[in-house]
């Protein structure tokens, strides 16, 4: 029972004294993160994703990506589908140094696209709290992000948040708040 007490004895001092955040009480923290979501180019900040899907998901954020996708996985069936010209226009496209992404793209789309495997989508950037993260400190919230980064973006960060209109919460912090551990009487037992 004595640890229990010296463990609500810190718990207070650290529910205290931590910072707040900007956030009224009752309070705890969870993590805040980003992720890329399907946006509308007409009212959304957006950057354009281009992938292949065949069930399998490639998205391609260089020309180097793009070439290497194409010489691995089209370039040994090139001849079934494309014509004499298109396939010199291809090597040139994958041996130019000067190739940029969108004249390969625009070959792709246009050449080797029948299956309709390559595509784009504009894409927009996201916040949100992720589930399962609940911690009554911001000490905690924030070692929690150090042990567990890998499962994050690397813009996740702490969130403090408000439990609003939770009297049973509020309740119960102010009670960790404010009770005098101190008086607590640890009965002997024989």
């Amino acid at each position: 029972m004595r640890d229990e007490i010296k463990f609500l004895k810190e718990l207070q001092e650290e529910l205290n004294t931590q910072d707040m955040d900007y956030q009224a009480a009752p309070r705890f923290w969870a993590i805040k993160d980003y992720r890329m979501v399907p946006g509308n180019e007409e009212y959304d900040s957006c950057t354009i994703s281009y992938f292949h899907n065949d069930g399998d998901h490639s998205e391609f954020t260089t020309v180097e990506d793009l070439k290497e996708f194409i010489t691995e996985y089209y370039l040994d069936d090139i001849y079934e589908y494309l014509d004499s010209e298109e396939i010199n226009d291809l090597k040139r496209l994958l041996d130019g140094e000067n190739t940029t992404f969108d004249d390969l793209w625009e070959f792709v789309i246009d050449c080797m696209n029948d299956d309709g495997y390559f595509d784009e989508c504009p894409m927009t950037e996201e916040e949100f709290i992720r589930y399962n993260t609940m911690f009554l400190t911001k000490n905690e919230a924030e070692r929690h992000l150090e042990l567990n980064h890998y499962h994050y973006s690397k813009k996740a960060h702490t969130y403090a948040m408000t439990a609003w209109r939770a009297p049973k919460v509020e309740r119960l912090l102010k009670i960790l708040e404010t009770f005098d551990w101190d008086k607590v009487q640890i009965a002997e037992v024989e």
